[in-house]
C-alpha cells in the first residue's frame, strides 16, 4: 500500500487570512468566537477553543479554476497558530469519531468519479493508501461527510 501524508493548508496562505486578506469569493473572513464546540483549525489541525476568536471563509483549494474546483467554507485560528506537520497518521481532532468523504483527483485537477467513499475516521488512512495505490488518483481531499467542507489533503508520501 501507499504510504501517504496528510498536508495542512500553506502558511503563507493562512497568514495573508489571518492579516486581513481576503477568501476565494474576494470577501474578508468574518471573525466569531469560538463556544468550544467542533471548530477545527485547517491550518494547525486542531480545534480552536472557547473563547478564542475564529475565521471564517470561503476556501478553494485548487491551483486553477476549472469544473471541479470546488468551493466552500472553512475555520481558521484568527490569531497565528503553527502548521501542523506533514504526517502519515491522523491528526487527533479528526480521529473523534464521525465520517468524512474521501474524493480522488486527477492529475488535471478533476474529480475522479471511480475514487469516493464515505469513511468512518478509524478507517481513513487504510482507505487513503487503497485509494492512492490506483495509478488514476493523484491526491485525495478529505471532506467531512455531512457538509462537505474540506478538511485536508492527502498525498503520496
Amino acid at each position: 500500500m501507499a504510504d501517504i501524508v496528510f498536508r495542512a493548508l500553506d502558511t503563507d496562505a493562512v497568514r495573508a487570512l489571518q492579516r486581513g486578506g481576503t477568501d476565494a469569493y474576494g470577501n474578508k473572513p468574518e471573525i466569531l468566537i469560538s463556544d468550544g464546540g467542533g471548530i477545527p483549525c485547517r491550518h494547525c489541525l486542531e480545534r480552536v477553543k472557547e473563547g478564542d476568536a475564529y475565521l471564517v471563509l470561503s476556501y478553494r483549494p485548487f491551483d486553477a479554476l476549472q469544473p471541479y474546483a470546488e468551493t466552500g467554507p472553512i475555520f481558521l485560528h484568527a490569531d497565528e497558530c503553527g502548521r501542523a506537520a506533514d504526517s502519515g497518521a491522523l491528526a487527533p481532532m479528526f480521529d473523534l469519531g464521525g465520517s468524512y468523504i474521501l474524493r480522488g483527483y486527477r492529475a488535471n485537477g478533476w474529480i475522479n468519479y471511480e475514487v469516493a467513499e464515505v469513511v468512518e475516521a478509524g478507517r481513513i488512512v487504510e482507505t487513503a493508501q487503497a485509494m492512492l495505490d490506483r495509478d488514476d488518483v493523484a491526491w485525495l481531499h478529505m471532506r467531512s461527510s455531512r457538509f462537505n467542507c474540506y478538511q485536508a489533503r492527502i498525498e503520496r508520501a
